[in-house]
């Protein structure tokens, strides 16, 4: 394990994708992540995320070109059935650190990403230039070219042209509460709150492009970690085949200085997994307040 391991920090993202094949190649041979794990998924693993049906299913774990310890880990699952991106509450997105944003598009053409935000600068956020895009499974991968860091928070510059997961967006809705219970269960702090146009937001549900949505920020320290954000009144629960993981941005793996705090209700008891993502080190999954999966790597600390 490395010093990037610190409480608090993201270790990764689930995405479900209908065809791990294709994904490889998008997230492996277009965005230039290394595929440093592939198989099934272990039984024990998937009941710990309370997806005992998901056991068996194909997948492989991906690493930045940087090294860092944090991975996007893709699960082989069928779309379900009318699942729109950014409509649902829970992980929404996942927001990678890269180099030169507005090359990405190009780059991108002919993948099986289809960009919906191309990059562009946001107005009253002078800190960095994102571009949003989904995958085939219907995933939100936010690409942010950070310039500088904020009044309230340090922000990470890629060491590869794709780089590690550093901020995850989390849709509830009640964002007091949410942010709440980061505070009093995991000792995050609040790192600001901004009320913008959020373009993603208002072309999902057909608002107007002024409507205005408020988001806050959760993080250790300087550190961002999730993006805790408002969800108009449309907004539904994801819908869920049954024992499989959540469509799309599925489950989110934070590290944390220790799993004893008797404020975590886990699905499972916590457990020792191998591999390179976990290392050896004891994890557990509890169910957010948002109904978000957010699986816990304990770091020893």
């Amino acid at each position: 394990m490395s010093e990037f391991l610190q409480h608090g920090r993201i270790v990764g993202g689930i995405v479900t994708t209908p065809d791990l094949d294709a994904a490889l190649a998008d997230y492996g041979t277009r965005l230039g992540l290394n595929v440093v794990e592939r198989g099934t998924l272990a039984d024990r693993l998937a009941a710990s995320w309370g997806c005992s049906a998901s056991a068996g299913a194909r997948c492989a774990t991906l690493q930045p070109q940087s090294g860092v310890h944090s991975f996007i880990r893709l699960v082989e699952q069928p779309v379900p059935a009318g699942f729109r991106p950014t409509t649902t509450f829970g992980w929404n997105a996942y927001e990678l650190t890269v180099q030169d944003v507005f090359g990405w598009p190009t780059r991108l053409d002919g993948s099986g990403f289809t960009i919906v935000g191309p990059p562009k600068e946001i107005p009253g956020l002078p800190y960095f230039v994102a571009m949003q895009m989904t995958g085939p499974g219907q995933e939100m991968i936010y690409l942010n070219e950070v310039r500088s860091d904020t009044p309230t928070s340090d922000l990470p510059r890629a060491a590869s042209p794709v780089d590690h997961a550093f901020i995850v967006i989390l849709a509830t809705p009640d964002r007091a509460a949410t942010m709440a219970w980061y505070r009093d269960t995991l000792g995050f702090v609040d790192g600001g709150t901004y009320t913008i146009p959020y373009s993603m937001i208002n072309r999902a549900f057909d608002l107007p492009a002024d409507h205005m949505t408020t988001i806050s920020m959760a993080q250790a320290g300087r550190m961002p970690i999730v993006e805790v954000d408002d969800y108009p009144e449309q907004a539904t629960e994801r819908r869920r085949e049954d024992g499989l993981l959540p469509a799309g941005n599925a489950l989110v793996t934070l590290a944390v200085d220790t799993l004893d705090r008797t404020s975590l209700s886990f699905i499972t008891p916590p457990a020792w997994h191998g591999g390179p993502f976990y290392g050896d080190r004891r994890s557990a999954t509890v169910r957010g307040p948002a109904g978000e999966l957010l699986e816990l790597l304990e770091t020893g600390s």
